[in-house]
């Protein structure tokens, strides 16, 4: 039988190993199989922590899983673990077996006897009682390790560890997998995840692998770093590649060139490279294929939007619909699958914790490109436009920018498209060649682009709607779609334009940046409509001046994302009825924001309990209507921006904001916050930007046992002082996770705080495989994009 190993910074080349995709289980002990030493790199602190895992802690029979990717170097570390002196003492027996995809019993029970030394030519015909029963017998009572390379199946497990003896004498099983779901399988401690390498530990390895040392000629570093940079911290990728480089000639014109077309090198040179990543992908299930080859419609390097994705994937008809389930948890169950298997990385998470942008390995994203285009499962442009005929029918069309390439409007025929997703350089729709009418989804990223209220009407099957645009009078025609479930448009020029959404009962989601909503009753009047319930909307923003009857709530009763803004010179608080806001009984996230200079009052207002985030900005409301607030039962979230409460002190009363996890507070004029620890008993995180007249954050604040971070923007030296003796404190009670960090001011503060508040967002959250899984690396992206001096602590 063949051997996989997945060996990265192995001294024989990538491209030599033996594969072994097919067979059903692979012997051995690595170092009498003839794999080799392996020289890893990055990997010391990594295989300390593994190491304690093994020989520390429970005397019981456990397991320790490793578990990443494809390519990231699982295997190197379980080998370079398994080799090591100490394990070696250790334990009186050491055994390795990988197991593929289909694996057969019987053959694994065979390897685990042969690294133990005890195959014998009669035991190759023996039953899998019989060779139990041997294997057992010569485990009893020593203390082993068992490695399972490369396991898929929970099932392994099951019928494995039920014939190792567990005499509580430490023993452990060890096992490497791509897929999280096994790795927390039986009586396994905590998972070790496995984590892409960073920049230094990248180069390091390039350098290694093709000259031998840590040493790179100066004429072919510059392109020696840009090819380190594309294979994003991938072991795999970047063995791969030393190794073709180390081969070939080494000339600037030549890594250049490999440079700029890096993937296709590598899949073309190395079957092994190849076969590892496509592994992943089929390996899953039917309904999640279609699901992840979407992930690659989107442009290289982009951050995808979770809730985009989702609409996306109902659009396009991937979700099943399961009983008791809406299809928006039916997306999240798919994408948790999709994480799960490592094929998808979290980006950003929300305030909330929850997935909020994900992306994937470029490298993954080219078998997606190849994948879906092998399976039809969408076109991508070409500057060529090879493939495209006169009438061809497409499911879904893509439409990359290439460079400065520009793509003219005859250049497409007459095309068949289901679906169109235009990242390219053309900015008027009615130039494109298309039959509009059999479109389903249009998405049109972030380009700006003209759509003609002409051409809107004609698209009677377009379910998805994503496009930028200054002029957005066309959607005063969009209630003619009555199939449209998704809209999201922003608009570049703050134009209000009205949206007639009560004649578009099977809405989801509607995101704009400024929308007015005419008034249903008289929209009824014009016609011999009955009273329309937009069941299946749940998304709503951002509405100017919305009035909130009882009439028009009625007709959202299951909202559960509302986006308000007021202009305060108009008002008149009996108008807008915002005490009818607590008939929204499934109201989660509610954003209003408050334009003019007139203070305001919050008595009228009355929140629905079931509120689990509130932004609000402007308005300048007096604290003492913060009471409001903070007797919301579900409050998880609140940011507060733009003196959105106005007055120099602030101190709230016990018994509030019990659920409060996140707390932002941007642009605040407030001088003495007088807070204590009972006042935010689970606050988790704390984000003060530009409050530049606070004068310390309260020390009680560090007496909450569940505080995790304080970041900040923009904030005296007073607040960062008592951040950092919160930050002593809590380390000197062996809270090390505890994070602050500030920066300081800048003139770029302003107009980057929400993209800030983002990438703060980014670096609150735990989660193993967060953005590159090298959080100084998103740091430093961070506060380098400001460009000012940094303190951190």
């Amino acid at each position: 039988m063949k051997k996989r190993v997945e060996k990265i910074g192995d001294e024989s080349d990538v491209q030599d190993l033996q594969s072994g995709i097919s067979s059903l289980a692979v012997s051995s002990n690595p170092a009498s199989s003839g794999i080799g030493k392996s020289n890893t790199v990055g990997l010391d602190d990594d295989m300390l922590k593994i190491k304690e895992r093994l020989t520390g802690g429970s005397l019981n029979l456990e397991t320790v899983s490793l578990v990443g990717m494809g390519g990231i170097g699982k295997s190197t570390l379980a080998t370079k673990i398994y080799e090591d002196e100490y394990i070696v003492y250790h334990f009186h027996i050491r055994a390795w077996v990988t197991v593929s995809q289909e694996y057969n019993v019987g053959e694994i029970l065979k390897n685990v006897l042969r690294s133990m030394k005890l195959l014998t030519k009669e035991m190759l015909e023996a039953s899998i009682d019989q060779l139990s029963e041997s294997m057992y017998k010569n485990l009893k009572g020593r203390r082993y390790v068992i490695v399972l390379d490369d396991v898929w199946d929970t099932k392994v497990l099951d019928d494995l560890k039920r014939l190792f003896p567990n005499d509580k004498n430490g023993s452990r099983i060890m096992l490497t997998t791509r897929l999280e779901q096994v790795a927390n399988h039986g009586n396994s401690s905590r998972p070790y995840h496995m984590r892409f390498l960073n920049w230094d530990e990248s180069w390091n390895l390039f350098c290694g692998k093709v000259f031998g040392k840590d040493f790179c000629p100066p004429e072919l570093e510059k392109d020696g770093k840009k090819i380190v940079q594309s294979c994003q911290g991938l072991p795999l990728a970047i063995v791969v590649i030393g190794g073709l480089l180390a081969k070939a000639i080494q000339t600037p014109d030549y890594w250049e060139n490999v440079e700029k077309n890096l993937s296709s090198i590598m899949i073309s040179n190395d079957e092994h490279f190849s076969k590892i990543l496509t592994l992943s992908y089929k390996h899953l299930p039917r309904h999640l294929k279609g699901c992840f080859l979407c992930m690659a419609i989107f442009p290289e390097y982009h951050n995808i939007s979770i809730s985009k994705l989702y609409k996306l994937w109902f659009a396009e008809g991937l979700l099943k619909s399961v009983k008791s389930k809406s299809l928006e948890d039916v997306a999240e169950g798919y994408l948790f699958d999709l994480v799960d298997r490592n094929l998808v990385l979290v980006h950003q998470q929300s305030s909330k914790g929850k997935m909020k942008t994900c992306k994937i390995h470029d490298l993954l994203r080219d078998l997606c490109m190849r994948e879906a285009e092998r399976e039809k499962f969408f076109h991508v442009l070409k500057k060529d436009l090879l493939g495209i005929s006169k009438g061809i029918g497409l499911q879904r069309l893509i439409i990359h920018s290439r460079g400065e390439n520009h793509y003219t409007a005859n250049c497409l025929p007459n095309l068949l498209v289901r679906s169109l997703f235009n990242f390219g350089k053309w900015e008027n729709f009615s130039e494109l060649d298309l039959n509009v009418r059999l479109l389903k989804v249009l998405e049109t990223g972030s380009r700006i682009m003209t759509i003609s209220s002409s051409v809107i009407v004609e698209m009677i099957n377009l379910r998805y709607l994503a496009c930028t645009c200054k002029d957005v009078t066309f959607l005063s025609s969009l209630h003619k779609l009555r199939n449209l479930h998704t809209i999201i448009v922003r608009n570049v020029i703050s134009t209000y334009v009205g949206l007639n959404i009560w004649k578009m009962p099977q809405l989801r989601h509607v995101q704009l940046n400024h929308v007015v909503l005419p008034d249903p009753s008289t929209t009824e009047a014009e016609e011999e409509n009955c009273f329309i319930v937009l069941e299946h909307l749940q998304t709503l923003s951002m509405v100017y001046d919305f009035k909130l009857t009882l009439e028009i709530l009625k007709r959202i009763p299951n909202l559960k994302k509302l986006g308000i803004h007021y202009e305060q010179r108009r008002w008149n608080w009996g108008d807008y009825c915002q005490s009818n806001l607590v008939s929204l009984h499934n109201l989660e996230s509610l954003k209003c924001t408050f334009s003019g200079t007139l203070r305001s009052s919050l008595k009228n207002v009355t929140f629905p309990k079931s509120l689990q985030k509130l932004t609000v900005t402007g308005g300048k409301f007096p604290w003492k209507d913060m009471k409001i607030i903070g007797s919301l039962p579900n409050l998880q979230v609140l940011k507060l921006k733009n003196n959105a409460f106005h007055g120099r002190d602030w101190e709230p009363n016990e018994g509030e904001f019990l659920q409060l996890k996140f707390l932002l507070l941007e642009d605040i004029c407030l001088v003495h916050w007088r807070a204590d620890n009972i006042h935010f008993p689970r606050l988790q995180h704390l984000v003060i930007l530009s409050c530049e007249f606070l004068n310390e954050i309260p020390s009680s604040i560090g007496e909450v046992p569940t505080l995790l971070s304080i970041k900040g923007i923009s904030c005296s030296d007073s607040v960062i002082t008592s951040a950092n003796q919160i930050q002593e404190e809590q380390h000197s009670l062996g809270n090390d996770g505890f994070q602050v960090q500030f920066q300081f001011n800048s003139n770029d503060v302003y107009l980057m705080r929400d993209s800030l508040e983002d990438h703060f967002l980014d670096i609150l959250g735990g989660h193993p495989q967060l953005s590159y899984n090298n959080k100084d690396s998103l740091h430093t992206m961070l506060y380098g994009s400001v460009g000012s001096l940094q303190k951190e602590n």
